[in-house]
């Protein structure tokens, strides 16, 4: 091998470890970006919050956790509506800061863990009853996150289940096969 090969593939192998670095980096860089966003938030509201970075699978996480009880509230809302539209922010910010497209996820107060505990229920009663029934058990509409929720726990049930309608009336039907 000649000393141009042997240059040109250090070079590719220069890039490829670069590429990896910067993609493993991405998660990192991009819960730091969302991070920041989110105390500059709580430092405008006057709330006090810790922030918490995590992975959950490939998706990183952010949480605040409430330091005084009540000061996080107003974040969530009654339905959890302000929470969405601050998780959609949240992944502007990060998408802004990282030039990359951001899939996080944002939970203030525990509110999704709580959310997706309680789906997770839902989901084991509706397997349990199409388990016994044989027949598609319907859900309520959910958005993206519950569905993938419901979807999760179907798959480890073994059983199968499918997206039907469009949004804001999505739902999940569960069927034995």
């Amino acid at each position: 091998m000649g000393s141009d090969e042997e240059s040109s593939d250090a070079v590719v192998d220069e890039v490829a470890t670069s590429d990896a670095q910067s993609q493993s980096a991405s998660p990192e860089r991009e819960g730091e970006a969302a991070a920041d966003y989110l105390e500059g938030l709580l430092d405008i509201i006057d709330a006090d919050g810790d922030i918490d970075i995590d992975m959950e699978g490939e998706r990183t996480q952010v949480s605040v956790i409430e330091v005084n009880e009540g000061d996080l509230g107003l974040l969530v809302g009654p339905e959890g509506d302000v929470l969405a539209a601050l998780q959609d922010l949240t992944r502007l910010a990060a998408s802004q800061e990282t030039g990359e497209r951001s899939r996080l996820m944002v939970d203030i107060a525990g509110h999704r863990a709580k959310q997706k505990e309680a789906l997770q229920k839902a989901a084991e009663a509706a397997v349990a009853e199409a388990q016994r029934t044989a027949a598609p058990v319907s859900m309520s509409p959910m958005n993206a996150f519950e569905r993938k929720v419901v979807h999760d726990v179907v798959a480890e049930a073994g059983l199968v289940s499918e997206s039907e309608g469009e949004d804001p009336d999505r739902r999940v039907v569960i069927r034995t096969s």
